[in-house]
């Protein structure tokens, strides 16, 4: 028989505990004796509580839901979920800031995570990405740099905006992130009123073994509304956990968040005249050159009951695809596949897929490995761990597998040689899709936070606003005090000659 009522507190191992509020002890006033075991267990637990956070993306909110399909898509890619209009998926979705800890508030001026685990029939697929469809640098071994100017100085412990503007200031190619970060964009006024990206492109390929290049797009159903600075500033200090409590209540509500997806698609013909790289993670592929097509729907309609078992312990990574998804050859995303999981490893234990959130629900894992640290389920029981083996183990499905395309080049570390610049889409994006209530705002933002930075850095910087568009630099310079026709001569020169003309001591 089992115990009289599943409502008993117990120990970890199940024994029911008798009293929860006075520990074993010699007499009324102590000492606690040593075989007090459920104080032992509840001491040493708690003592271990807090696990790793995430290096990046440390704060978040999560909630499940489902995904829809809503076009016929299967002339592009053969994955089973997206095979059948008005089939549905269900997910699971991730939402954070990037630089800040754990406590860090929700209205910082951020890049968002926008990550959403699918759980397919043929293992789960994760599309992550952020609120930016571009992103600041574009090879992966300048990542942990960028990483650190965003966080702490490591001399004083606080934020740093010599740091900030110094490593961006020496890195151009950031120029079209920064300006979409320092316009309202990067302050979403809550998770449910910002758009996702896939920022990379990923690699579609359908049951003839064609394959297409494409970018994903899902757009908030619920309209872009973001904060001015000041808005964010007040929320930073009145409710750092706006955007968290906002998800939450809102799918209390029965309020259930939804975003359109659509997807831009090339050919691989089209790809290869296409005017811009499309593996440049720092650039876009523009509406009028590439018309997105509707997909399918995404709707959050339900809350995690424990938020970390299932959001602080939840685990995305760009390698997990499925059949008819696979990886394209951008050097960041290439990166990503192995960082994630690398992370995941680290912050959670090698077999943290194990772990509901993260566990493929509707394709369980069938393989050789095994053991490792929290390994809670039958361990592969009694059956061969290893391949080839001759006793029934599970075997490989060459069908499977994706096509082929072309790869070819000599080995070396390759910078950058793309005909097109860094700094016409965000001239672009100044001119033409800004109004001039953005603009102002965009120029107030960053006058605010690079008017922190030594004079050189503060000079470098405006000079890459000034190549972007002449009025850009200008107005950043005035409003820093700035020498506009100095920085326009600092914008005429080459990066090398740039970073030696802004030497430390040379303002």
């Amino acid at each position: 028989m089992g115990r009289k009522s599943d409502n008993i507190l117990t120990t970890a191992f199940g024994s029911p505990v008798a009293d929860d509020q006075n520990s074993l002890t010699a007499g009324d006033r102590g000492p606690v004796l040593m075989q007090d075991v459920h104080l032992l267990e509840k001491l040493a637990h708690f003592d271990r509580e807090r696990i790793p956070e995430r290096v990046v993306h440390a704060k978040g909110a999560g909630a499940y839901g489902f995904f829809e399909v809503t076009a016929d898509v299967t002339k592009y890619t053969k994955a089973r979920f997206l095979s059948t209009v008005g089939k549905r998926t269900e997910v699971f979705a991730r939402f954070s800031t990037v630089g800040g800890e754990k406590g860090s508030p929700d209205a910082a001026r951020d890049p968002r995570g926008f990550a959403v685990k699918f759980y397919t029939e043929e293992g789960n697929y994760d599309l992550v990405g952020n609120n930016t469809p571009v992103f600041f640098i574009r090879d992966p071994l300048k990542f942990p740099d960028f990483i650190h100017t965003q966080k702490r100085n490591p001399k004083t412990n606080l934020p740093d905006p010599n740091m900030f503007w110094d490593f961006l200031s020496l890195t151009p190619e950031s120029i079209h992130q920064v300006t979409i970060l320092f316009s309202d964009r990067g302050t979403p006024a809550n998770f449910r009123r910002m758009n996702g990206y896939s920022s990379h492109t990923f690699k579609w390929y359908n049951d003839k073994g064609e394959y297409f290049w494409v970018q994903y797009h899902l757009k908030t159903d619920q309209g872009i509304k973001n904060l001015t600075r000041q808005e964010a500033i007040r929320l930073c200090g009145e409710d750092p956990d706006h955007a968290t409590r906002d998800l939450f209540d809102a799918i209390e509500r029965g309020e259930y968040p939804s975003w359109t997806l659509e997807m831009q698609i090339l050919t691989p013909e089209q790809a290869a005249d296409f005017a811009w790289d499309i593996f440049d993670i720092t650039k876009v592929w523009p509406h009028a050159e590439v018309p997105p097509i509707v997909a399918g729907k995404l709707v959050l309609n339900r809350n995690p009951d424990n938020y970390f078992a299932e959001v602080e312990q939840a685990a995305f990574c760009p390698g997990n695809v499925v059949p008819g998804i696979a990886i394209s050859p951008d050097k960041m995303l290439q990166a990503r596949v192995f960082s994630y999981h690398d992370t995941h490893i680290h912050r959670l234990g090698p077999n943290y897929h194990l772990i509901p959130v993260n566990a493929p629900k509707n394709a369980p894992e069938v393989s050789y490995q095994r053991d490792g640290l929290m390994r809670v389920d039958s361990n592969g029981g009694g059956g061969p761990n290893y391949w080839p083996n001759s006793f029934g183990g599970p075997a490989p499905d060459p069908g499977s597998g994706e096509p082929f395309f072309p790869v070819e080049g000599l080995a070396g570390r390759h910078p950058f040689r793309h005909p097109n610049d860094d700094f016409v889409q965000a001239g672009n994006l100044y001119r033409k899709v800004m109004t001039d209530t953005d603009r102002d705002h965009l120029i107030g933002n960053i006058v605010a936070h690079l008017g922190g930075a030594q004079k050189r850095i503060q000079m470098r910087q405006a000079a890459i606003f000034f190549k972007a568009e002449a009025d850009y630099g200008r107005r950043v310079a005035e409003g820093l005090g700035l020498d506009v026709s100095e920085v326009e001569r600092l914008a005429a020169m080459s990066p090398e000659e740039r970073a030696k003309a802004t030497e430390l001591g040379a303002y």
